[in-house]
């Protein structure tokens, strides 16, 4: 460790994961997977074969994790909407479930199916409901309430991450450049640990980031063997939502598998949209360093693509006809937290012109520059999120909204990408720790969490690479 400006800073070093350690297996669904020890706070695990063989590898490999992740966010959806878990059980088995295709009801039913061979009390719509749980609150949640006229204080759309993807003349080779750090609450952000390297029996292998027992990524970060890389960032304050329309985890998956291109994803993405966690989606494709932004709202879609500059996203809404139809964007408030950090992705794009990649990455998502107080300090309005401490309590989290800010980081250039390869940090990139006791002194609302919320240190960049 270094100090610097009285903060801990990891130094930029980037560790191999270890090689893979398998278990001798007598089940023969699990003959071609395997977990790898941990590496500085991941869990590599290889998934090959059948879209049931994957869910089974996925749910046995991963029981115990499993099991505490869906301990942590069942808690929390239930806390925050004020609905049973009875009520997000019905949303999966009625609302979600006929709108999932065969191939990931097959892959479901077997993580249900692993789960229970190791001895974890999980049902289906238990395993569905998990999946789903980005998208059901606030977004179903929302749709419910309105529908039913049920009076309650609306929930705005909380801002996840800080992303960027560049090409051309601001690269140092001309070729793309992604990178993104997650934001979410750290009784779940600690849980967003695993590395998932996926060999599927149809469509693209591909290696992305998540949380046990999701088939999707959650935090949207991959790549895949046709050399695409994807990302996103959440549209803040986004309201619409689609009942009938196909779950945005079953898409999201799906474009992860299946995309060879940025239109190809696009294509995926919007087919049966519902509006779910709505995102600014960031895409690089290797082959043809050529990146892209989906901006997917429900009722407005854009798509814009780029072979010479930049796209950003930090949860703020680009179309204008978005941003009045379906949003609560305050545009022109420069202190709210999306606007800050787009002004300030600009400036880092700007200053770094022609020098960017992934070493330069890794720094941008350390960064602790506030635009709006024009001064280094961590807090909500800086790339490296730090919510918990602000001074002033940030919209919309402050004070009910939970105990968050960066949790991981992952980036990728176009040599990585092409390899099925990308470098990640558990915690926070610049080095300071977040300590679950101090937190839950300070706030005592938060007391409901205390013997799910724990420590997130931070962690060395780390170098992942897809099995041959």
């Amino acid at each position: 460790m270094l100090k610097l400006a009285g903060l801990s800073v990891i130094l930029a070093l980037t560790l191999s994961a270890a090689p893979a350690a398998r278990e001798p297996q007598t089940d023969a669904r699990l003959k071609k997977a395997f977990r790898q020890p941990d590496q500085n706070g991941w869990i590599h695990v290889r998934l090959e074969g059948t879209p049931a063989e994957i869910g089974y590898q996925h749910g046995y490999l991963l029981a115990p994790e499993i099991q505490d992740t869906f301990k942590v966010i069942s808690r929390g959806l239930m806390h925050d909407s004020k609905k049973n878990w009875a009520f997000f059980r019905d949303a999966a088995q009625n609302v979600l479930w006929p709108r999932v295709e065969a191939e990931y009801r097959e892959e479901l039913q077997g993580i249900t199916d692993g789960v229970k061979a190791k001895g974890v009390k999980m049902d289906l719509w238990d395993v569905v409901a998990l999946n789903a749980w980005l998208e059901l609150s606030p977004y179903y949640t929302t749709w419910y309430d309105k529908e039913h006229k049920i009076l309650t204080s609306k929930r705005p759309t909380p801002e996840h991450c800080s992303a960027f993807v560049a090409t051309g003349s601001y690269t140092k080779d001309g070729k793309v450049v992604i990178a993104h750090n997650n934001w979410t609450e750290y009784k779940e952000g600690s849980r967003w640990n695993i590395v998932f390297d996926v060999v599927p029996a149809k469509g693209h292998k591909f290696m992305m980031d998540g949380m046990p027992g999701l088939i999707h990524s959650g935090d949207d970060f991959g790549v895949n063997d046709a050399g695409l890389a994807i990302t996103e960032t959440t549209i803040g304050y986004f309201s619409s939502f689609d009942p009938k329309g196909i779950p945005e985890f079953v898409r999201a998956r799906k474009a992860m598998q299946y995309a060879g291109s940025i239109a190809e994803f696009a294509d995926i993405m919007k087919e049966g949209n519902n509006g779910g966690y709505a995102n600014n989606w960031l895409l690089a494709d290797s082959k043809t360093n050529e990146i892209g932004s989906l901006e997917l709202g429900l009722k407005n879609v854009t798509l814009q693509t780029k072979k010479d500059g930049y796209f950003v996203g930090s949860n703020f809404p680009d179309n204008p006809k978005l941003i009045a139809e379906e949003t609560d964007f305050a545009v022109k408030d420069m202190g709210l937290t999306a606007n800050a950090r787009h002004i300030r992705w600009d400036q880092l794009m700007a200053e770094n012109k022609g020098a960017i990649d992934v070493a330069a990455a890794q720094r941008f998502l350390g960064d602790h520059y506030d635009t709006f107080a024009k001064k280094t300090d961590p807090n909500e309005r800086t790339l490296c999120g730090h919510i918990d401490l602000s001074s002033r309590g940030a919209k919309p989290w402050e004070p009910e909204f939970g105990i968050a800010g960066a949790v991981q980081n992952k980036a990728a250039d176009s040599t990585m990408i092409s390899q099925m390869a990308f470098t990640a940090a558990m915690g926070h990139s610049c080095g300071i720790d977040f300590k679950a006791a101090d937190h839950l002194k300070k706030h005592p609302q938060f007391a409901w969490q205390k013997d799910i919320l724990k420590d997130l240190p931070s962690r060395p960049w780390t170098t992942f690479r897809a099995e041959k």
